[in-house]
């Protein structure tokens, strides 16, 4: 039978996530010196490297998936879908232990079997369509990936079955895509994200200013009302209608880490827009 997302959010719930999403941030790996929408593959313990032609990338799209061992003794099936940002510098590194560390849980019985995807976002694309419109990141993963998700495998290929989630570069991704894609994800899980200011000067920002300069321009082409416009604080305003009471969101943060300020106060601006 299909598998609520209900199920699927215990993973959230279980401790021992930090030391894999370590392994994330760990540093650069050969997405960061050389981006490339079609990756090395990883090789890992029934993870699956797949391709795709992207029409909006103009070019052949990689990313991997666990596929858990409960989908082949189950041919007729469906299973939730979570989908998993990496940080920046790149996520290559990150797929063995994430994917050691789901199936270790589903074999334990204390999360429901699922895939889990991870797609490939570049050392520094913040998950968004760059202004110029050269890395269309944002329209490659929402509009392009899951749908090549859904048709290659058994998915509960509605809102109820797919869950974003992402670590710093990836948790501000899984927040944007997930409050502006409210019809496509049913859960939100975002660690440590960030940036989660309007003017893009957090502690991590400031602390590295080269950096900050460097994503400003090639992703928001140096216009801070089009960075304001893909905010996850911009669209938690606009879409808290369609969220609030529909959409499961999560926010986890270690208290020593320089973006819990604002993960804590982003907590706060959804309360007070009525989303739990």
């Amino acid at each position: 039978m299909p598998m609520g997302i209900s199920k699927v959010l215990l993973v959230f719930i279980v401790g021992g996530l930090f030391s894999p999403v370590a392994a994330v941030s760990a540093g650069p790996d050969q997405e960061a010196s050389a981006p490339n929408w079609a990756t090395a593959a990883v090789r890992a313990p029934r993870v699956e490297r797949r391709t795709f032609e992207s029409a909006a990338a103009r070019a052949t799209v990689s990313y991997h998936v666990y596929v858990p061992e409960q989908y082949e003794r189950t041919p007729g099936g469906r299973f939730p879908v979570l989908y998993w940002l990496h940080g920046s510098g790149g996520g290559l590194r990150g797929i063995k232990p994430l994917a050691a560390y789901f199936d270790a849980a589903i074999r334990a019985g204390r999360i429901a079997p699922m895939l889990v995807v991870f797609p490939n976002g570049f050392a520094s694309s913040m998950w968004c369509d760059s202004k110029d419109g050269t890395v269309p990141m944002e329209t490659v993963v929402v509009r392009e990936l899951i749908p090549d998700v859904d048709a290659r495998f058994r998915t509960v290929a509605s809102r109820r079955g797919r869950l974003i989630e992402g670590f710093s570069m990836g948790g501000y991704g899984a927040a944007r895509l997930g409050l502006k894609y409210h019809g496509t994800f049913g859960a939100v899980s975002i660690l440590a994200g960030g940036p989660l200011d309007l003017d893009f000067r957090g502690p991590r920002a400031v602390a590295h200013a080269r950096e900050r300069e460097k994503i400003l321009e090639s992703v928001y082409g140096g216009d801070m009302a089009y960075y304001k416009a893909q905010s996850p604080l911009t669209l938690a305003e606009s879409n808290a209608a369609q969220v609030r009471g529909r959409t499961r969101v999560r926010i986890v943060v270690g208290e020593q880490d320089d973006t819990f300020p604002l993960n804590r106060e982003f907590g706060r601006r959804l309360a007070r827009l009525g989303i739990r």
